[in-house]
């Protein structure tokens, strides 16, 4: 007997196979059989039967637009997580802003209006905004951008670009003032004088004061930022945890100044900033996106983290913010202070010197210094 010979019981395809019967013999018929099979269950599937739902890739349906129900939803809201299309999202995001102004009462008609123009994101959508708004409801507002050179070289000078050309978008006249024409300093010559410790203090209150001069002299009546949602929680956040009451009183006010002659408002006080980027991503905006370079060491970035840390639990978190801080009752032992003019300048202080001036000198002497966690300025 060779080797190519067994000595058992073979069941191939139902058939009992006996010894001794080749091993090959066996290999041979059980590959044809299943062949045969193969190609009987080929048949009788391109004949018969159409193949199984199992077998088949199903292509799922394009979700639409929940608020339509026509076009395709292309986005999610960060603000109430609906699925919608681009249309729609245009819509309720403008209309949105458009109830807060008329709500709020924020402009007269015949108002000449500062938009503050930096280039960035925020400021370009609601030059964007502001000039649409304003046609298609008849505002009656008389609209220019005003812009400030602080000085950054590689930050600023390149987003005014960005704002020259939404000029020529827009057809509003455009006014830019700079640190060093006003103050005689720029903000690259300030930090290399007091280190990057504090400079966004310093950029702070000489860049309000800015604006304000600014649209003195282009004879406005009011000024409009581009402050969203998530800054105005950001700075609740930092009034709390500075345990600054008279900033916290006055914080989340959409229009601030109002004891002033200029005051300032804020469209975009209930507008996520992630609904601000989306709007001018499917808009197309011409906008300047790069971070100034000093402002990782501010303050406000460890708030903003944290803020971050909150919404991607709760997305309600920002405006849950905001709505608390508004209800807040503070007690009336606590005094906010009245606002007078410096006597040196002419604009709005606390005090009988203003902080911008006193700043100034602490510079032009070679001697300014902010001592970290007070609230008073001091030379040394």
């Amino acid at each position: 007997m060779t080797p190519l010979h067994f000595f058992c019981v073979v069941i191939v395809n139902g058939l009992m196979l006996s010894n001794p019967f080749p091993l090959f013999v066996v290999l041979i018929f059980s590959k044809t059989k299943e062949m045969e099979n193969n190609n009987n269950s080929s048949d009788n599937t391109n004949n018969n039967n159409p193949p199984s739902n199992a077998n088949v890739r199903q292509r799922k349906a394009p979700r639409l637009c929940c608020l339509c129900n026509v076009q395709k939803a292309v986005l999610k809201r960060p603000k109430t997580n609906e699925m919608i299309c681009k249309e729609c999202f245009f819509r309720v995001f403008e209309d949105e802003i458009h109830h807060t102004i008329v709500s709020n009462k924020l402009f007269n008609r015949g108002d000449k209006v500062a938009i503050a123009a930096s280039g960035g994101k925020d400021s370009t959508v609601l030059a964007e905004i502001m000039t649409k708004l304003n046609k298609k409801y008849d505002y009656g507002l008389d609209l220019f951008l005003l812009s400030i050179d602080e000085g950054i070289t590689g930050y600023r000078d390149d987003s005014l670009e960005s704002v020259k050309r939404n000029q020529f978008v827009y057809q509003i006249p455009l006014y830019i003032l700079s640190y060093k024409d006003l103050y005689g300093w720029s903000m690259d010559e300030i930090v290399k004088a007091i280190g990057r410790k504090n400079n966004c203090t310093f950029c702070g209150v000489f860049r309000r004061q800015a604006l304000d001069r600014g649209a003195v002299k282009c004879n406005a009546r009011k000024i409009v930022t581009g402050h969203n949602a998530d800054d105005i929680a950001e700075t609740v956040l930092m009034n709390l945890l500075r345990g600054d009451i008279p900033r916290l009183q006055r914080c989340v006010d959409i229009t601030t100044g109002t004891e002033d002659t200029l005051p300032r408002c804020k469209p975009f006080k209930y507008t996520y900033q992630k609904e601000i980027v989306m709007y001018a991503y499917y808009k197309k905006l011409d906008y300047f996106s790069t971070e100034c370079v000093y402002s990782p060491n501010a303050y406000r970035g460890f708030a903003r983290d944290y803020l971050k840390d909150l919404e991607f639990l709760r997305p309600s978190t920002i405006l849950d913010i905001i709505h608390s801080a508004e209800n807040f009752h503070f007690s009336t032992a606590v005094t906010i202070p009245q606002p007078i003019t410096c006597v040196r300048c002419g604009y709005m202080s606390s005090n009988d010197v203003c902080k911008a001036c006193i700043m100034l000198e602490g510079l032009n002497r070679g001697i300014a210094r902010i001592a970290l966690g007070k609230k008073t300025i001091y030379f040394t």
